[in-house]
């Protein structure tokens, strides 16, 4: 008789947290760091919460921001992090985690991009971040571009719709994986390859007045960058079979929004194209639906000599953040949004459709289609946190949220999911990455500042730490 007995968790789950270089360091210019793209995110007052997304950039727009000495951009400053990462890794090591999700700056490795040699004050700073966080018995997992492209890329090669930026980012692969292959095991190559929608120059680092087709251009910058993660995997195994890589995509699979067949038929081929990056990464090729898709919307993508070969250099794991989810029919599906909130379930002040189940549901078809582990490196719910007149933050939505998307991952692992992993995002408050704010608090842990970077910066730890912790310390059985 089949007995699954993955359904208690293994000893070696991680429980971790997961932090973005750009939106919690700081430190913008110092130790010989280059701009990075998000150094040019402004925060911009009085619109609406479910309409704050980083925009589509020009070139007048990145010079317009180098030169700007009036404006917000609170991930110059972010949560000083740079200054405080041994202060704050002791009370994330009070919560209990045995690993921590965060990434190396690009810009503060390569400050240009295309620089012969990499910035040795920028290593030295993640010598001792690594360091510290395994004296502190958390282990690292570090991705290695999550929004931090060198602003100059952006300006002289259109970012990763030049092929030259493949090398550049190769480059800067092996340095990380030869200066921490001993100490770093699980690698992340590239934040959520599939946003090229809301966040595409932020990832993307293409100034849309410098291409002709936009979409196209965004296809083009999204291979190449395949490309480049492919030849770091290849590397990765050459020098240290025990390195673990993975790929990663922001879950974007819709639901049908009626079971009309057309309807239906809309949203599978909308759902195929999330998981291009994915058949690509953990499969090695390209499928023939996203050849028809490029064939439909006359978009031209250039390979380059050895690309098919180089692209077999698969992942060994695979990644996702699973915030919300939507839903999406035919007419949806000829709007440049192809996809729609659900008014089954309910929504975060953000906009948020707020779905535990869904993550079961969408674990199951990752394991279904790809059969390879999966880490959930960013779960979480951005809300407005009050301070109460006693210090305290009684955060109880926080708890009821992840507490329910937890037991959703625990099903799904009785289900036979390999789920080795689970990283609630901002385990302290930081900037939020799509609207730039500090309001949009995730944290465990709060920090006392305001969007215009005012205040005390005293860390405080709210109810769900305490909740955390014991969800940590029981494995997972005490939610």
């Amino acid at each position: 008789m089949f007995n699954n007995k993955e359904y208690v968790l293994k000893k070696d789950f991680f429980w971790g947290g997961a932090l973005a270089a750009n939106q919690c360091e700081g430190a913008w210019k110092e130790d010989g760091k280059g701009w990075c793209v998000a150094d040019i995110n402004r925060y911009k007052d009085n619109i609406p919460l479910n309409k704050k997304y980083n925009e589509e950039i020009t070139t007048q727009d990145i010079f317009a921001a180098i030169e700007d000495k009036a404006g917000i951009y609170p991930k110059r400053w972010g949560i000083d992090f740079y200054h405080t990462f041994k202060e704050d890794i002791k009370l994330l090591k009070g919560l209990g985690i045995n690993t921590l999700r965060t990434s190396i700056n690009w810009a503060r490795i390569f400050p240009n991009g295309d620089d012969e040699e990499p910035n040795e004050d920028g290593l030295k700073f993640y010598d001792t971040l690594i360091d510290e966080l395994l004296a502190n018995e958390i282990e690292p997992m570090i991705t290695m571009s999550h929004y931090e492209m060198p602003l100059h890329l952006a300006i002289k090669y259109n970012g990763w719709y030049s092929r030259e930026v493949i090398g550049f980012f190769v480059r800067y692969g092996k340095v990380l994986l030869d200066r921490y292959k001993d100490k770093v095991k699980y690698w992340i190559i590239v934040n959520q390859i599939n946003l090229i929608g809301h966040e595409s120059f932020n990832h993307l680092g293409i100034p849309e007045d410098k291409v002709d087709n936009l979409l196209e251009a965004k296809y083009q910058g999204v291979h190449n960058e395949m490309v480049a993660c492919a030849k770091i995997t290849q590397y990765a195994r050459a020098i240290d079979k025990n390195i673990h890589i993975g790929m990663m995509f922001c879950d974007g699979i819709s639901y049908a929004a009626t079971c009309k067949p057309e309807d239906v038929l809309a949203n599978y081929k909308r759902n195929q194209m999330e998981f291009l990056y994915g058949d690509v990464l953990l499969r090695g090729k390209y499928p023939g639906y996203a050849y028809r898709y490029y064939k439909d919307h006359d978009i031209h993508i250039e390979f380059g000599l050895g690309d098919e070969e180089v692209l077999k250099n698969t992942a060994d794991f695979m990644a996702i953040s699973y915030y919300y989810t939507k839903i999406a029919d035919v007419e949806s599906m000829k709007k440049k949004k192809t996809s729609y909130d659900n008014p089954n379930i309910q929504h975060s002040d953000w906009g948020w459709g707020i779905d535990p189940v869904g993550l079961r549901t969408k674990l199951n078809m990752y394991w279904d289609r790809y059969q390879k582990p999966i880490v959930i490196a960013e779960n979480g719910l951005g809300c407005f946190d009050k301070v109460e007149k006693d210090g305290k933050i009684h955060d109880a939505y926080r708890i009821e949220y992840l507490r329910a998307h937890i037991e959703q991952m625990k099903e799904a692992i009785h289900d036979g999911v390999d789920v080795f992993g689970y990283y609630p995002w901002g385990p302290i408050d930081i900037i939020s990455c799509s609207s730039s704010e500090m309001s949009k608090r995730y944290g465990f842990i709060y920090v006392d500042m305001d969007n215009y970077g005012d205040g005390s910066r005293k860390r405080s730890l709210k109810d769900s730490y305490y909740w955390y912790k014991e969800v940590i310390k029981s494995n997972g059985e005490k939610l």
